[in-house]
């Protein structure tokens, strides 16, 4: 069983697994942050790109059940000599990998992994270049769900409104949340520089390319900042950054246009003062710190079900 992309789970699944992060959460309240659930089992962080939260995140997930972790980071790796994606992938399951949790470049990477024969391994897409980042909508949901669902256990988000901001081309995070949370019921809009945000991807609350415009007409319940990604960036996509923040950033004054109960998210890394500002980032609304927990929680459901479950994913 593998976990590559948000269409890989049908929508009784998302809430089966947004309920197991729920009561998973509790154990990241304990004094005792463990659980024996995978003693035994190993799972390898394989990550090919610079990560913070994502590999901690797995890292804390698979020790607080009780799984053995190595962490592969391709620089200082065989890999800058030229290893191959397979040959690194065998070498690690000729260890003893139960689980290969996957950040590459490439797009399709985790799928061609899966489904190579290379590798007996579970696969879980840990972001694969701008194609998906499945357990990043999983967490934005969860935040979400917990944030404005009033009974978040069994419930999914028909009816909310969430307005996801910014670079859409090069996101891995807007396309697994365009998917997964269409699958829960939400209406979702986009909102960008043309240049950013492709016809082909129009969501079921439409495409704006003014923030004003979208906070005024679309009102959203939930508010999704991303990055700016410069690194995916092979040409100039908005005039300078200056020009940005001031279109497409979330400030102060924007953010006192929200409802009194709608949230801001933002996946992470932040480059404050560009996509949002230190005001909005630090708000009451903003829930990113809650994400960062929830990523935790999130990916203990995922390991569990894809380890420890009869069901698997």
């Amino acid at each position: 069983m593998n976990l590559l992309s948000a269409a890989d789970l049908s929508k009784p699944e998302i809430i089966e697994i947004l309920d197991l992060a729920h009561e998973m959460s509790d154990v990241n309240e304990r004094e005792i942050k463990k659980l024996p659930t995978l003693r035994g089992k190993t799972v390898v962080n394989l990550f090919f790109e610079d990560s913070t939260r994502t590999r901690i995140s797995f890292e804390l997930a698979a020790k607080r059940l009780s799984a053995d972790v190595i962490n592969f980071v391709a620089k200082g790796s065989s890999v800058s000599k030229g290893e191959s994606l397979k040959d690194t992938a065998q070498t690690l399951e000729a260890m003893g990998a139960d689980a290969i949790v996957l950040r590459h470049g490439s797009s399709g990477s985790a799928h061609r992994l899966a489904h190579s024969g290379w590798v007996k391994s579970a696969v879980i897409n840990a972001g694969d270049g701008s194609h998906e980042h499945p357990t990043q909508a999983l967490l934005d949901a969860m935040t979400i769900r917990e944030s404005l669902v009033g009974e978040p256990i069994g419930s999914d988000l028909a009816g909310k409104k969430i307005l996801i901001v910014g670079d859409v081309s090069h996101s891995r995070v807007a396309r697994s949340n365009l998917i997964l949370l269409n699958e829960l019921g939400a209406t979702v809009a986009t909102c960008g520089p043309a240049t950013l945000v492709p016809r082909a991807l129009e969501p079921s609350g439409g495409i704006f390319h003014s923030l004003d415009r979208a906070l005024d007409e679309f009102a959203p319940d939930a508010v999704l900042m991303l990055r700016i990604q410069s690194e995916r960036m092979e040409a100039s996509f908005f005039p300078t950054e200056r020009e940005y923040s001031r279109v497409w950033g979330m400030n102060s004054e924007r953010l006192s246009r929200l409802s009194g109960s709608a949230i801001i998210l933002h996946p992470g890394p932040m480059n404050r003062g560009l996509e949002i500002d230190a005001d909005s980032a630090d708000n009451i609304k903003s829930r990113i710190l809650d994400q960062v927990q929830n990523g935790v929680a999130v990916r203990m459901a995922v390991l569990f079900r894809l380890l420890a479950s009869e069901k698997g994913i």
